[in-house]
């Protein structure tokens, strides 16, 4: 391992890239990147980076984003076949129709969308900054796509708005089951629960904070609490428990794994080096309108 991890950084020096890469990733690949963080952080770092060369370890959306904002970047997608079924669960096709029977309506699309999505989107959001995104949203009427679980929940902080909801979810996150999580309250009563917010609104009410998978790595790293039950996916867990060696964490569902984000390895991240593969690239008049939906979402979000 450690002959191929010399190759990696040998090849990233050359190339003048840089590996990002996602809290759902494998060990491996978490440790060799040179950032690891959710979606918002990840889209700062692919906007911020003075690199030629960005080795997303992600899925397929996550590399298109970073080619949005990076135009003038070469972005590699190790694993062409890391998708993601929640981005594919809405198309532009059927946001355009809901934006007919809603004219009136503001598009927010969460960043788990396809670049087609995106240009047929007003603001983009993450799961980190949605709810600030829609409180600084004048308006009392919003569209949300593609995940019915997350705009459910934005719903619950702000009943004064009128919330239009996809029949998107993750596939991942909907496995983590209400019983689960009072199981392991029972078992161990101290715990705090941490939930991402594209958990069933059931599992949502069980928990003590909802929060992104780097808000998640922030609390648990500054709380004093010793136990925690974490309801996301659970890569997130190999993070959790390097930087707290002290502290117990307890994954809400053996079946919360998504097998796109499992798909990147080592090898596969090295070949994307040594070939430049897979080249990830948007369409040009798709990336400019997918483009200002993002820059929105950082300006609603630093706002």
């Amino acid at each position: 391992m450690m002959e191929l991890i010399d190759k990696i950084n040998k090849l990233k020096k050359e190339r003048n890239a840089i590996i990002l890469a996602h809290t759902y990733q494998v060990g491996d690949i978490q440790d060799i990147a040179d950032f690891v963080g959710d979606s918002y952080g990840l889209s700062k770092k692919a906007a911020d980076s003075d690199a030629d060369v960005i080795v997303f370890c992600g899925v397929h959306f996550m590399a298109e984003t970073a080619s949005i904002i990076a135009e003038d970047k070469t972005v590699l997608l190790p694993e062409i076949d890391a998708g993601c079924p929640m981005a594919d669960m809405i198309d532009a096709d059927k946001l355009r129709k809901m934006k007919e029977v809603d004219s009136d309506a503001i598009v927010v699309s969460y960043i788990n969308s396809t670049a087609e999505v995106k240009a047929e989107t007003d603001v983009i959001c993450t799961s980190s900054n949605v709810l600030k995104i829609v409180g600084n949203l004048k308006t009392n009427k919003i569209i949300f796509a593609p995940d019915k679980y997350m705009g459910s929940y934005v719903a619950a902080h702000y009943p004064e708005k009128e919330i239009i909801l996809a029949d998107g979810y993750c596939h991942v996150h909907v496995t983590i089951l209400p019983e689960d999580i009072l199981s392991l309250k029972e078992a161990h009563p101290s715990a705090v629960v941490l939930t991402h917010p594209e958990c069933q609104g059931e599992v949502v009410k069980l928990s003590d904070h909802i929060l992104s998978t780097s808000q998640m790595l922030d609390f648990a790293r500054e709380s004093d609490a010793q136990e925690f039950i974490i309801a996301t996916e659970n890569g997130i867990l190999y993070l959790l428990n390097k930087q707290n060696p002290q502290k117990k964490f307890y994954h809400a569902s053996k079946y919360a794994v998504c097998p796109n984000m499992k798909k990147t390895t080592m090898e596969k991240l090295y070949w994307a080096l040594e070939d430049m593969k897979y080249k990830i690239k948007v369409d040009k008049d798709i990336a400019v309108k997918a483009k200002r939906a993002i820059d929105n979402m950082f300006f609603y979000t630093e706002k």
